[in-house]
């Protein structure tokens, strides 16, 4: 379904991202790949990703074990205290088993079969249960780096699915159980959970697949997000959590 992007009031310019120029080196940054640039992505480019399908119930099986606990999980604000902007309540929880080169022990013994599926992903970055509570409500950003793509594989999606629904760029679309989005997060998006269960989503940030030598730049840039300050803060949060 196509739509008139809203302007929220609750999202800030970004003084460089918003740029003319930032914006068509991204557009070319994104055609020099093989995916090219558009904002969703057929899910049939990925192999790992009709794996992740096939076993989709494997993982909620495992999944409904972590919801048991649910309130006890932390907020995405409590891993990175830099998502207080789009998420200051406690209604986006998480379950973390990995992120750039941090790997959660413990959460991944816990889903064993989950983590086997997952740990040989290529370009694999990030990895986690993404657990939205009714009503959540995500206001519209964008993620900062061109060399990472997002994927959800629907694991719990509530009735009715249209009021569970996420905006990419001018697209709206909603998650289904057992099936894939594979977006670009740095078009500007949006998420709503305007219903009375629990949406969860196996959420993935994959390395960008470019030729050489962009290959070698985007896997330069990823080096060092895990030897960022930021990543290193959200390892700490995370262990003390976990402690």
């Amino acid at each position: 379904m196509q739509i008139t992007p809203p302007q929220s009031p609750e999202t800030p310019i970004h003084p460089i991202f918003d740029r003319p120029w930032y914006r068509r080196f991204e557009a070319w940054l994104g055609n020099a790949s093989p995916l090219g640039n558009a904002p969703i992505f057929p899910t049939d480019i990925f192999p790992w990703a009709t794996s992740l399908e096939k076993n989709w119930t494997m993982i909620r099986q495992e999944l409904d074990q972590v919801l048991a606990d649910v309130n006890d999980l932390p907020s995405f604000q409590d891993i990175m205290p830099r998502q207080n902007r789009i998420s200051p309540d406690n209604k986006w929880k998480t379950y973390y088993f990995c992120a750039f080169g941090f790997v959660a022990t413990n959460n991944c013994q816990q889903c064993p079969r989950t983590w086997e599926l997952l740990k040989d992903i290529p370009g694999l970055k990030v990895a986690f249960f993404s657990i939205l509570a009714p009503g959540k409500h995500i206001p519209e950003h964008r993620g900062k780096h061109k060399g990472l793509i997002r994927y959800h594989l629907g694991l719990r999606v509530p009735e009715p699915k249209e009021k569970c629904r996420i905006r990419v760029d001018n697209t709206i679309t909603h998650w289904e159980e057992g099936k894939s989005l594979i977006f670009d997060d740095t078009y500007y998006h949006e998420v709503w959970n305007e219903t009375d269960g629990y949406r969860v989503v196996l959420f993935l940030d994959i390395e960008r697949p470019f030729t050489f030598p962009l290959s070698w730049v985007n896997a330069a840039v990823s080096q060092m997000l895990t030897l960022s300050p930021q990543v290193k803060q959200a390892k700490e949060n995370y262990e003390n959590f976990d402690s």
